[in-house]
């Protein structure tokens, strides 16, 4: 199987009789929320727990991916922070987090949290297999240094995986786009994958089944959560001007509130104007209020700017023209925003956009792939495939 351990969502994927086969979840949906709930009763995870978060946002755990790997002393950590509601403590120089389960007070790593959501992948695939399932490949951001890529694997086999190879979200998603093409003549294409967390983008050069990763460049600090970061930073100062209160330390009413931005975002996607209605916010008082995308493009637009940097780092590192590009493909919910394909595609001369392959699936589709051809699977299509991956950390062939 492969794991897209996604900051925001996850996915799974299988590869069986040559093809690859996304996995559902209860709902019937492709992307599970990477969400861990601890309630009186029991554990949540999923979309179970996201849909109970601001009733029992101290014991909601989300974002553990930007926990993975990290140390308390980070000063990226400590600044996010500031905006969860869940409480994290240094235990015997271990970062932690603390929440109250069954009457009873539990402290877990970040990769104990990850294991549990991989868990949820793990089971989501045997139920659609029906028989056990444990080798894996799971992704992480490019940029993810060894620190972060260990305590990932570590998290895998916590949940009962083997963890066949820990690879590179934008490395997957190329598989993903060159699979079942017969590309026969070099082509360079450029992935550009905004998620919930993490802006990673590659080039990768494609020619007779042979996938080589030219250069990677990366933030694993940039990404939708950012986004709706920004918008709730300007709600809490437009409450705090409508009424005169602060509800910045609120940590019920700021879940609330990101709620409905990351649903505000959501929606400027496909609209120009979104609304933000939310019931007895702070002290009874009821929250109204619009942005329009033009609003959102303003506040966050040194965030975006800074997914271009990343993009001109890329070809700088390979000391590649961007006229050298055949083809950018778009990954990650957030690569949705229309401003930033609009930057993007400004950027490239106007070259369209390749939109061919789902951005949301692309990740969990090429890592399943990457796990065919681990155990050798007898498919011509997994055989033919050589793919030469590379980290910025350290440099690493997968054959």
């Amino acid at each position: 199987m492969g794991i897209d351990l996604g900051t925001a969502y996850s996915s799974v994927a299988i590869f069986r009789n040559g093809k690859v086969e996304m996995i559902a979840n209860e709902q019937d949906n492709r992307t599970t929320p990477s969400y861990v709930a601890f309630t009186d009763v029991e554990r949540l995870i999923g979309n179970e727990a996201k849909s109970q978060a601001a009733m029992n946002s101290k014991n909601t755990i989300f974002d553990a991916k930007r926990l993975i790997g990290r140390k308390l002393d980070d000063p990226i950590l400590k600044n996010d922070m500031k905006y969860w509601p869940f409480e994290i403590i240094n235990h015997d120089g271990k970062l932690k987090i603390r929440v109250q389960h069954k009457n009873e007070t539990k402290l877990f790593t970040a990769e104990e949290i990850s294991s549990m959501i991989l868990t949820k992948m793990k089971d989501m695939v045997e139920a659609y297999v029906g028989k056990p399932v444990s080798d894996a490949v799971i992704t992480v951001p490019a940029y993810f240094n060894n620190s972060q890529r260990q305590a990932t694997k570590d998290a895998g086999t916590i949940a009962g995986l083997n963890v066949l190879r820990v690879m590179s979200e934008s490395t997957a998603a190329a598989l993903a786009y060159g699979f079942d093409k017969e590309i026969f003549n070099e082509k360079n294409i450029l992935i550009f994958d905004v998620g919930g967390g993490t802006c990673n983008v590659s080039i990768v050069s494609i020619d007779h089944g042979v996938f080589e990763v030219k250069s990677t460049a990366g933030n694993t600090h940039l990404g939708g959560e950012d986004f709706d970061t920004r918008l709730v930073d300007r709600f809490v100062r437009e409450f705090k001007y409508t009424y005169g209160k602060d509800i910045s330390e609120n940590k019920r009413s700021i879940r609330r509130l990101r709620t409905a931005c990351e649903c505000a975002k959501l929606d400027l996607s496909s609209s120009l104007q979104a609304t933000i209605e939310i019931e007895s916010l702070y002290e009874d008082i009821d929250f109204h209020s619009t942005i329009t995308r033009a609003c959102f493009e303003e506040i966050n637009a040194d965030l975006f700017r800074s997914t271009l940097v990343t993009v001109k780092k890329a070809l700088r590192d390979v000391r590649m023209n961007k006229n050298s590009i055949d083809d950018i493909i778009l990954i990650g919910g957030s690569a949705r925003i229309p401003k930033l394909q609009q930057m993007l595609q400004d950027f490239f001369h106007g070259n369209e956009l390749n939109r061919s392959i789902n951005s949301d699936e692309a990740v969990a589709y090429g890592a399943a792939i990457q796990a065919a051809i681990i155990v050798r699977d007898k498919s011509k299509m997994a055989t033919d495939l050589l793919l030469l991956d590379l980290t910025p950390f350290s440099l690493v062939s997968d054959m």
